[in-house]
């Protein structure tokens, strides 16, 4: 299989972000959503004294990525793991701690563009989604086995699917005639279900719909909120944690962990800040930043990208341990 030559949302930018951190020997960056290894490939070529060390739970992307990087020799190290396992990844490589992490969230091109992983409703294929497929609950077992209610959470929450009870009621209808095993099916009574005034805006009717199921599917918003705390974590004085979202709720749960790193505990009517109270991170970006008119006109899937970045200023505090700020 070749390997696609996708290339990342807003890639120049990232790089730019990164860049300060990995300027110097032994420096190491951690591509916690490795993928196709597009942003590492970058890291790698324009950061001549950096190391990556990329994670991904897609045996099929990891075995890409390999052959992609592999003129890179032991400057990259890929490794099979969900980017909630930094801790585990680092201790195992015998890192204590490292210059960057990168996050590029969501659902990648080489997993959108092979039909039988079913994370695509253009083409009929099996209910799959799972990142690693491997191990886990697939689409259909949660389009098979979930109640009304928690499908409709599902459709809200992680689609924001305004017609998610309508959608819910019809999947559980259907599901008693025939469970359901590939998209095909499931995109057929999305058109039925949905009123052709709604399917009119917003994109094809099926979008919200597939992005709930694969977020369900591969635990996306508990696992990100496992890593950030510990990506933050991991970087040492002048590191850098960059991150790219594409969902409001991913955006707000990186605003909220990048707001308390970087706010003082100290109380704001106090006309001083104590030694040692400073805020151990700033943030470099100012907000979220998005992607060019350009780019988005070029790239599709930049129109929702949300990049942010946040940088260690002060070491941790030796006493407090590992966790500490």
């Amino acid at each position: 299989m070749s390997s696609p030559r996708h290339v990342p949302v807003m890639l120049d930018r990232v790089v730019a972000l990164l860049e300060p951190a990995l300027d110097h020997d032994d420096a190491v960056l951690v591509d916690a959503t490795l993928g196709l290894g597009g942003h590492s490939e970058a890291v790698l070529a324009r950061c001549s004294l950096a190391r990556v060390v990329g994670i991904d739970r897609d045996p099929q992307a990891l075995a890409m990525s390999r052959e992609r990087l592999a003129p890179y020799g032991e400057r990259f190290t890929a490794v099979h793991a969900v980017y909630d396992q930094i801790p585990e990844v680092l201790a195992d490589l015998g890192l204590d701690e490292v210059d960057g992490v990168l996050f590029d969230l969501g659902v990648s091109s080489m997993q959108l563009d092979l039909p039988e992983r079913g994370f695509a409703y253009a083409v009929d294929a099996p209910l799959d989604m799972r990142m690693d497929d491997s191990t886990g609950p697939t689409a259909a077992d949660v389009l098979n086995t979930y109640s009304a209610a928690e499908l409709v959470r599902v459709l809200r929450d992680y689609g924001e699917e305004r017609m998610a009870k309508r959608i819910a009621a019809a999947i559980v209808r259907a599901r008693e005639v025939e469970p359901f095993t590939t998209s095909g099916r499931l995109v057929a009574l999305l058109y039925d279900a949905i009123p052709a005034p709604a399917r009119r805006t917003g994109g094809h009717p099926a979008k919200r719909t597939f992005q709930a199921l694969r977020m369900e599917v591969n635990d996306e918003l508990r696992v990100l909120e496992r890593a950030m705390p510990a990506a933050v974590d991991a970087i040492g004085v002048g590191g850098r944690v960059v991150v790219e979202s594409y969902h409001s709720l991913e955006d707000r749960l990186v605003k909220r962990v990048f707001a308390g790193a970087t706010r003082s505990t100290v109380p704001e009517d106090l006309p001083f800040l104590p030694e040692g109270s400073e805020p151990s991170f700033r943030l470099v970006t100012r907000g979220a930043e998005q992607a060019t008119q350009e780019e988005i006109e070029e790239n599709p899937r930049a129109a929702s990208v949300r990049l942010r970045a946040i940088e260690r200023v002060r070491p941790r505090r030796p006493a407090s341990g590992k966790g500490a700020a």
